[in-house]
């Protein structure tokens, strides 16, 4: 990939998805300039909120501030932290990813995390997406099946002083102990597991990509009572994760 194709995943703004299925692709750095490796990370944390995050339609301060404030570059290993602000799913490794920013912001709009609420978010990596929800809500509990990555999760959330999220080790399809305001799926599904919705508490809402081949839809699930009616929120796409896919799948 050259240094233009760079520029340009960094500056358009999100649109329908209708390629190929996602891959969260691995990024030759050797192409990099070296003016754009020099490049503060604070400035293209900047740079990815104006040209990525607000294009895409999210405007509301508390996300934005929070994407300001967050630095995205300490969750991700070391050798990824120069591509860290790239406009796609960036590869973690073990199925994982840092979910594109523009796809993250839009979910957490369609959510609308208020202060006083709890939330769950599933596969949530190193932790930057559980940090920057700690920022919009009152707790947070991400949970990760890679139990290294789990810990080195907790490790970055304590440098931070990130005092209101935890990161639990655990298989994400399984749910966890406890309910919650709202669910985040930090990766593409084609089912959602019952354990999953019983997490959720009458009232909440619960965000996720679902994919049908190379095509994905982001939907917002609202529960009342022991049923979850599903929204149309936006078009995206998200590799799938383990756990998720419809083979998966058992009776509800």
């Amino acid at each position: 990939m050259g240094s233009l194709t760079i520029v340009k995943s960094l500056i358009l703004p999100f649109a329908p998805f209708t390629g190929t299925p996602p891959v969260a692709k691995e990024i030759n750095t050797s192409s990099l300039t070296e003016e754009f490796k020099m490049t503060d990370f604070s400035t293209q944390r900047i740079m990815m909120v104006d040209t990525q995050v607000r294009p895409s339609d999210v405007t509301k301060f508390p996300i934005i501030s929070a994407m300001l404030t967050v630095p995205r570059e300490e969750f991700v290993p070391a050798a990824l932290r120069e591509i860290a602000y790239f406009g796609e799913n960036l590869d973690l490794g073990g199925g994982r990813i840092l979910m594109d920013a523009r796809v993250f912001a839009k979910m957490l709009d369609a959510l609308d995390l208020q202060p006083n609420e709890s939330v769950l978010d599933l596969g949530c990596g190193y932790g930057y997406s559980t940090a920057v929800m700690a920022r919009l809500a009152g707790h947070v509990v991400g949970v990760e099946e890679d139990s290294t990555m789990a810990a080195r999760a907790r490790e970055i959330l304590a440098d931070h002083v990130v005092d209101n999220a935890s990161v639990q080790p655990a298989p994400l399809q399984s749910g966890v102990s406890g309910q919650f305001d709202a669910i985040i799926i930090q990766g593409g599904v084609e089912q959602v597991p019952a354990a999953i919705l019983n997490n959720l508490k009458d009232g909440g809402r619960i965000a996720a990509v679902f994919m049908q081949g190379a095509l994905g839809i982001a939907k917002i699930g609202y529960k009342s009572g022991a049923d979850v009616t599903w929204r149309y929120a936006f078009n995206a796409s998200l590799p799938i994760l383990a756990g998720f896919g419809a083979a998966t799948e058992f009776a509800l």
